[in-house]
């Protein structure tokens, strides 16, 4: 029994030791916080859409094609950066042969953009509207590239029936 406390004792001993509270430091060792990463910018193009048309007696097909540019000065809503975009407008005959065929971007729309909506903003896109006599309508819309946001200048773009184009800033109720 003797022996069996003798082994015990430094166990026992061990024991205590390890329970004496650990001298405590007064360091704070705090790290710096780390950037957030630069994301890439977000696309906010890249479709395609086709109307078959009766317009002056004929049919064509209007097709609209947006598509992100990275060669593009880059468009932010200052919180993110976009790609801006390119939009085409091809207007087909029956027979298939071009009537129309334009690629336009932001700088088409700047006299009718303010400095900010310019600036800063994209292409947003361009849709078929309408046929109204001899014109086909499209709707314009270039300011913020964010998609949760309605923050933009509408306008008006006009192709006569000879191809001529017109563009027109739409007044709205607020204008």
């Amino acid at each position: 029994m003797k022996k069996a406390i003798l082994y015990c004792l430094p166990l026992l001993f061990s024991g205590l030791c390890s329970c004496k509270d650990k001298p405590q430091s007064n360091i704070i060792i705090v790290h710096p916080p780390v950037a957030a990463r630069q994301q890439k910018p977000q696309a906010i193009g890249d479709g395609t859409h086709s109307d078959n048309i009766s317009w002056v007696g004929s049919r064509y097909t209007v097709k609209v094609s947006t598509k992100c540019d990275t060669s593009l000065p880059l468009a932010s809503d200052g919180a993110a950066k976009y790609y801006d975009n390119r939009v085409n407008i091809s207007i087909l005959r029956s027979d298939g042969t071009s009537f129309f065929n334009r690629t336009f971007t932001k700088s088409d729309f700047k006299p009718y953009t303010d400095d900010n909506y310019y600036k800063d903003g994209a292409l947003i896109g361009i849709v078929f509207d309408k046929v109204e006599g001899e014109s086909l309508k499209f709707a314009v819309s270039v300011g913020n590239p964010d998609k949760t946001t309605d923050e933009f200048v509408p306008l008006e773009l006009s192709v006569s029936h000879l191809g001529g184009v017109s563009i027109a800033k739409v007044e709205t109720e607020s204008d």
